[in-house]
């Protein structure tokens, strides 16, 4: 996992360049273990009564709504897309071919509009049930329609709404010009009256202390999803956040240009199976495995369990805790398909 693109190569450069004009010593980083300590993430905070569950910031509000989940396309003539600089947690898993979509998942904040909005797997009910979620989507595998007409997760489709709560760009073509804002997102909900509040998981995040963080280098990563789709993230020196790049490109809020700023990310392997000829998949959420997690720039090998519907990171039986912010969970065929 030590192979070096000429994207990471830049990476590096701009990381050494970072930390001169910072007048901080560089320090050349040996392949093995290590330790490196990570500033406290905030005094204010700890005054704060209440965290939010699934970023473990401190907010002077208790949020008693579900969470919602939408299913947005990542098609290159998708990007970029809008609302996910505002999600708390975002998975990146493969539908058809060689490109990813996103079940971004809002709780802590709702970005006005979001999009644009893509058809429904069975594995994205199952990710988005895990933490009592909500589903908004545009179009479903035979599969998914069965799960969702069935009970499944209580969820919204444009396929019903096309031109009403759903609302087609004329900046792009279809299917990926299907966009809605939240104000109809809960209008839609009401409509078919669902609960709009209710109980949510809550992730383990370290606390306001100074946190011990093991791994090796973890500053450039990519993620080969097929030479369609490569992925990669850069260490932000700055900020103690990743950036998230597609094809080199940088990840952005269309509404807003606002870059992806992540905390966690947690790269995890999945066993995928094709189920047809279109190229429908069946991914092993349930069994477990191998993962990557990379947090403060290290990288540190776990492993991944599902608990209670959530992808979550373990070392020898303990959930690893997350920084806390925003996390995106990669989930990939196979770990060699990361490099760092």
């Amino acid at each position: 996992m030590k192979k070096r693109s000429k994207w990471m190569a830049a990476v590096a450069a701009l990381t050494m360049l970072v930390a001169c004009q910072n007048d901080e010593p560089t320090v050349d980083i040996e392949e093995e273990e290590q330790v490196e300590p990570v500033e406290d993430v905030g005094e204010v905070e700890a005054s704060l009564p209440y965290t939010y569950p699934l970023t473990g910031v401190g907010t002077e509000e208790q949020l008693d709504r579900r969470v919602v989940g939408v299913t947005i396309n990542n098609h290159p003539a998708a990007r970029p897309q809008s609302g996910l600089t505002s999600a708390d947690v975002v998975y990146e898993v493969l539908a058809e071919g060689e490109v990813t979509r996103f079940v971004a998942l809002y709780h802590s904040q709702l970005p006005e509009r979001v999009g644009p909005v893509r058809s429904a797997r069975p594995y994205f009910i199952d990710l988005v049930n895990g933490y009592n979620g909500m589903l908004v989507i545009h179009g479903w595998s035979p599969d998914a329609e069965q799960l969702l007409n069935g009970g499944a997760a209580d969820f919204l489709n444009g396929l019903y709404y096309d031109g009403t709560l759903f609302e087609r760009s004329s900046e792009r073509q279809a299917p990926h010009n299907s966009y809605i804002t939240f104000e109809h997102i809960w209008e839609g909900f009401e409509s078919r009256n669902y609960e709009l509040d209710g109980p949510v998981p809550s992730l383990d995040f370290y606390e306001n202390e100074e946190i011990q963080i093991a791994g090796t280098d973890g500053k450039a990563i990519e993620i080969n999803y097929y030479d369609r789709n490569m992925v990669q993230y850069a260490f932000d020196e700055e900020l103690g956040l990743y950036h998230r790049f597609n094809g080199e490109e940088q990840t952005i809020d269309d509404e807003t240009d606002e870059p992806i700023s992540l905390a966690n990310l947690f790269v995890v392997e999945a066993e995928h199976r094709t189920l047809d000829d279109v190229g429908r998949r069946a991914i092993d959420l349930t069994s477990g495995g191998k993962g990557i997690l990379f947090q403060s720039g290290i990288a540190s090998e776990v492993d991944w369990e599902n608990r209670d519907g959530q992808i979550i990171p373990v070392k020898d039986g303990a959930q690893v805790p997350l920084t806390p912010g925003q996390t995106w969970i990669n989930i990939v065929p196979a770990l060699t398909s990361v490099t760092y």
